[in-house]
């Protein structure tokens, strides 16, 4: 059965699959994922429900052992270095560093089972899990299942306002944070004010919500807000091409940003770091999260990423200390059995 299931919407019968965001102006109830390399799955379902409806599934855990990264500790806290170099020179003000953990997915699980596991022992804003199979006979090259228990908005619309609340700092307790981390949101948040502008009415971005302590299980984020009224007109295409990937994943300024994040990781990110949601194009609704916190199915590998924002302030050890301590929660749950 393919399906999508959000905290506040349900997605049944696949009616179509599609990867051009011109056919998000058609109407339709679209859950989209977007790569953060830029390419797009759109997928059109027939029904979209608010009754969210609990799905069972298999899940037999992942030892904690098993997980292999895309980057070792060594060549972590050697590319945060080149990273503070470059900012030295004024090539880059912040960049995320990323690293890529992959399993052999579990024999006989289901991602609905994983899903779970995540929504009782991480609840979080944007939950989500999605499954559709390579078989459904819409031309898929493999399946799509990802499970992600985001805290974090990339871009929610309602009609013609559009929303969006970067996280940047993070820690156990709200002690924890320093003036690094609002230095670094406050930095992110102009380059979103920014991206957002070029898609929005002259004077209509405002920034509501500014450093924010958010409690999540097992740790604390700094999150602020952006709104903005969009233009007459404007296309999702548009909307993407101003916005994507989220700036707080990527850094500032962004094309040298992400120029970086090309030279110094070891694996495409794929959905973790870009977007995961719904589109109502009937309502001009929407509600898209940031891929963070997200397992993804990549062929028989089961895939987690996770990241910290660099800066010149950056300590490269506690870098890598952070990328931990976003793993720690979410990696044990996963080793768990449920069905």
């Amino acid at each position: 059965m393919e399906f999508a299931r959000f905290n506040e919407r349900y997605f049944s019968k696949l009616k179509n699959v599609s990867i051009n965001l011109s056919d998000l102006e058609k109407p339709g109830y679209w859950v989209v994922v977007g790569g953060f390399e830029n390419d797009w799955l759109l997928l059109e379902f027939e029904k979209s429900q608010v009754e969210v409806p609990k799905i069972n599934g298999h899940w037999h855990g992942v030892n904690k052992a098993d997980w292999t990264s895309s980057l070792s500790e060594e060549q972590y806290l050697k590319a945060v270095e080149v990273l503070r170099e470059n900012i030295a020179r004024g090539e880059v003000y912040q960049a995320n560093l990323c690293r890529v953990l992959s399993a052999a997915w579990p024999k006989d699980s289901d991602i609905s089972g994983l899903a779970n596991l995540l929504l009782k022992g991480n609840p979080a804003p944007f939950s989500a899990v999605i499954s559709v199979f390579e078989s459904s006979n819409f031309r898929l090259t493999k399946d799509v299942q990802i499970a992600s228990a985001s805290p974090e908005l990339y871009l929610r619309r309602e009609g013609n306002e559009i929303f969006s609340s970067p996280i940047k700092g993070t820690g156990r307790v709200a002690s924890d944070l320093t003036e690094k981390d609002s230095a670094e949101n406050v930095m992110i948040v102009d380059l979103v004010r920014n991206d957002i502008s070029r898609v929005c009415q002259v004077g209509s971005v405002k920034v509501p919500n500014l450093l924010s302590v958010e409690e999540h299980p097992g740790l604390v984020h700094l999150v602020s807000t952006v709104t903005g009224e969009l233009k007459p007109d404007v296309t999702w295409e548009e909307i993407f091409a101003a916005t994507f990937p989220p700036g707080s994943v990527t850094g500032a300024p962004k094309i040298s940003a992400l120029k970086l994040i090309q030279e110094l990781e070891a694996s495409p990110r794929g959905p973790y770091c870009g977007a995961i949601g719904w589109i109502d194009s009937f309502s001009k609704t929407a509600q898209l999260a940031v891929g963070i916190r997200t397992f993804w199915k990549d062929k028989d590998q089961l895939k987690f990423g996770t990241g910290a924002g660099i800066t010149w302030g950056s300590n490269a050890q506690k870098e890598w200390d952070e990328t931990e301590l976003k793993t720690e929660k979410l990696l044990s749950l996963a080793a768990s059995q449920n069905g």
